[in-house]
């Protein structure tokens, strides 16, 4: 123990949120719909169809990926998958293999082959003078299938953000390409590059369409929309406005603490969802309209996925010492620089342990007593069902429709090394 009393810090209690849920519950049929109904009228016989395998967190996408793969060889083409993960996995083609195998996706669950390579082509010039890059893989096929979930991006606002589009903008485009177009973000609106860039690629590189993934608050797959490639970039930005309305929030406007168990870049391409924390805009604040506003966010881990990989740690004030332990200094900051993201990889203030941590956050809450600081603690930005709470927040808690109070207030749990006891597991 370090000696810090538990009575100088709240009670909590646990709440459980309501969201929500449709769910497919036939994967492999709706894949195998959703193809026929979007590229059946293709002649795809001995055609090589190049598929996108993203290094994100997505529900069910090693069975997706197999369907795609089935269907296409049920059409007599020749499928294989390649990373488009832009600069993840270290920028090696072997480290993205890695993050590909983490996500059950290799050559024995896809039963096809994975060409995983870091050479790019360029197929041509933007209209605004930079250069377009495809992997050389999918650039040599005679076909692509877009695979891509449909959510909210964490940097950039619109009616497109991260989805069909943006996997043939940053995924395809490998760590070379990552780093033109997020250059080029900095003098053209994201909205302008990702339309310029996945025009060309649609045009240049035979993407016989694409397959959208949907997911609700629970991490499930809620739906999967085929789309031709001429209605993409029309069909998307409906998509984003029905995910938008299915995802998880913290139900708290302001919190003078966040508590997270885990960050990375199977969570969020920050590691933890600008859009759930409130700092889309802002690395510390929330401005623009955006919610909650949170004073200071205390991060306790990386996730196993992540390896090592701490993008988005910049966000975060605070965090356990172990964090730096399990962060891959170079992986993190070679992320962050091609994302044009660099304070993405600055380094919070380290605690020994969560008791210094927490108690720290509530001395700095400002002239209040522990009762009355706000905090929550969740395990990651996908999972918002269950959230612990200080005793200030019951009654807002309370009055909210789609909340149920779990447990009564009381008082943290510590290990003898000071660090919170999980307790997201304990509570059925």
């Amino acid at each position: 123990m370090d000696g810090t009393p538990v009575a100088d810090l709240p009670r909590f209690f646990r709440l459980r949120q309501r969201f929500p849920r449709p769910v497919v519950d036939d994967i492999r049929g709706a894949v195998f719909g959703e193809l026929q109904r979007t590229c059946g009228h293709l002649e795809l016989t001995g055609k090589r169809i190049a598929l996108t395998a993203g290094s994100r967190g997505i529900a069910n996408v090693a069975t997706i990926l197999r369907a795609c793969v089935d269907w296409l060889k049920g059409q007599q083409a020749i499928p294989f998958v390649v990373p488009a993960m832009g600069s993840h996995g270290g920028a090696t083609a072997e480290g993205q293999v890695r993050v590909l195998a983490a996500l059950g996706i290799d050559e024995s669950s896809l039963d096809c082959p994975l060409l995983a390579s870091m050479d790019v082509v360029k197929i041509g010039d933007a209209a605004e003078g930079f250069p377009i890059y495809m992997d050389a893989h999918a650039a040599q096929a005679d076909g692509v299938l877009v695979v891509n979930r449909i959510k909210p991006h964490t940097r950039f606002a619109g009616d497109i953000e991260s989805g069909l589009m943006k996997m043939m903008l940053i995924g395809l485009g490998k760590q070379r390409g990552a780093e033109v177009y997020h250059r080029a973000i900095v003098n053209y609106s994201f909205d302008r590059i990702v339309r310029s860039v996945s025009q060309a690629v649609m045009a240049h590189c035979h993407v016989i369409g694409g397959l959208a993934i949907l997911e609700n608050a629970y991490e499930e797959t809620a739906a999967l929309r085929g789309v031709k490639p001429a209605e993409i970039e029309t069909v998307e930005p409906e998509l984003l406005r029905q995910v938008k309305q299915w995802m998880p929030s913290i139900p708290f406007d302001h919190l003078d603490l966040l508590i997270v168990d885990s960050i990375g870049k199977n969570i969020s391409g920050t590691g933890m969802d600008t859009n759930v924390i409130g700092r889309k805009r802002n690395d510390h604040a929330a401005i623009g309209g955006d919610r909650p506003d949170i004073h200071h966010i205390y991060v306790r881990s990386l996730t196993p996925q992540t390896h090592g990989n701490a993008s988005g740690i910049g966000l975060a004030e605070m965090c356990h010492r172990r964090v730096l332990e399990q962060m891959d200094v170079a992986a993190t900051r070679m992320n962050c620089i091609t994302a044009n993201h660099i304070t993405g990889a600055m380094l919070p203030v380290d605690f020994p342990n969560d008791r210094t941590a927490v108690h720290t956050a509530c001395q700095m809450a400002g002239y209040l007593p522990p009762s009355q600081v706000s905090i929550a603690w969740i395990q990651d930005t996908l999972h918002l069902d269950e959230i612990e709470c200080s005793e200030v927040l019951l009654p807002a808690a309370q009055a909210l429709s789609h909340v149920e109070i779990v447990t009564a207030p009381r008082e943290l749990a510590f290990d003898e090394e000071g660090d919170l006891i999980p307790s997201f597991a304990a509570v059925s």
